[in-house]
């Protein structure tokens, strides 16, 4: 696979088209399934001999198997390797649809079974101690330090995302309804509660936020985004993974925590505190109730290694 740079088939395209257009799937889905295809395209031009010597009724199950066989040759993990081969299986059922190809490959090959990963939760400790941080520069005032809080009240208190969190508008926040709406993947809106930590850290912030865009020249900065830059543009989400990952890095790298460690913290917090299932699934946007059981794997887990320190018999 030494291709990947070449132009993708028309039918990559259309169908990439019809993910933005149709489905309404959100850019980060799009893009990944664009490098997947494109990894794919470029494994059965080298695996046939040329792009002109194979079509997609060409591929079957032998060339499937080879092509993951070949991401594992490459370091690739099983669950990357998984999710390549559900691409492509979407990809030929788009096909079937479109163009009348009635063979799907990928349907016919086990996928690998990945690890479980249980994710990456903060103690209470350490999410007492990063907000002690922010609070403390936060009190000395001023445009970062008072965003910085913001962003991490907001990413604690409501689970949200990176990306949608980075996608907020300012016409998206009522303090006074104590609310925020957030577009998830596929687009899709909710409505998340906001605590009282986070709506005070946001009033706060909301005034240098002003006071930053009335100092910039011919009325520049972006008016619309909620966090921005000193520069008055919107903070990009590596703006704000920066942010984030500057207060984890004070907790010492063998914490293992990540910006996505604040939304994983959100769940397993509210299930250990005996919150519904179905409502944290509401609150982090999941579209399947299995994709936030792992938080309750996550909770038991916590909760063994309670016992264990602390039970004289355990």
């Amino acid at each position: 696979m030494t291709r990947r740079d070449d132009p993708l088939r028309p039918e990559i395209e259309e169908f990439l088209t019809f993910l933005t257009k149709e489905r309404n799937d959100s850019p980060n889905t799009i893009k990944a399934y664009g490098r997947d295809l494109a990894r794919f395209q470029a494994f059965a031009d080298e695996y046939f001999g040329g792009p002109r010597r194979w079509r997609w009724t060409t591929i079957d199950r032998l060339a499937m198997r080879s092509f993951m066989g070949e991401l594992a040759r490459r370091g690739q993990a099983k669950r990357s390797i998984a999710r390549c081969v559900s691409g492509v299986r979407t990809f030929y059922r788009f096909l079937n649809q479109r163009h009348g190809v009635e063979a799907n490959p990928a349907r016919s090959v086990r996928l690998p079974k990945a690890e479980r990963r249980l994710p990456s939760v903060m103690t209470r400790g350490q999410v007492d101690e990063i907000f002690a941080l922010a609070e403390t520069a936060a009190q000395a005032g001023g445009f970062r330090a008072l965003r910085d809080l913001a962003i991490l009240e907001l990413f604690y208190g409501t689970g949200m995302r990176l990306a949608e969190l980075a996608g907020l508008n300012l016409s998206d926040l009522d303090v006074v309804s104590d609310q925020v709406k957030v577009r998830g993947k596929g687009r899709k809106e909710r409505i998340l509660p906001l605590g009282s930590y986070a709506e005070r850290a946001l009033r706060h912030y909301e005034h240098e936020r002003e006071t930053l865009l009335s100092r910039l020249h011919s009325g520049r900065g972006d008016h619309r985004a909620l966090f921005l830059s000193r520069t008055g543009r919107r903070l990009s989400p590596r703006g704000v993974q920066r942010v984030v990952r500057g207060f984890l890095s004070l907790l010492g790298e063998r914490a293992g925590l990540r910006v996505h460690s604040f939304r994983h913290s959100f769940a397993t917090h509210l299930l250990d505190a005996g919150a519904d299932l179905r409502a944290v699934q509401e609150l982090l946007g999941h579209s399947s109730l299995s994709t936030t059981q792992v938080y309750t794997h996550t909770s038991k887990e916590r909760l063994k290694k309670v016992y264990q320190q602390a039970h004289p018999r355990a």
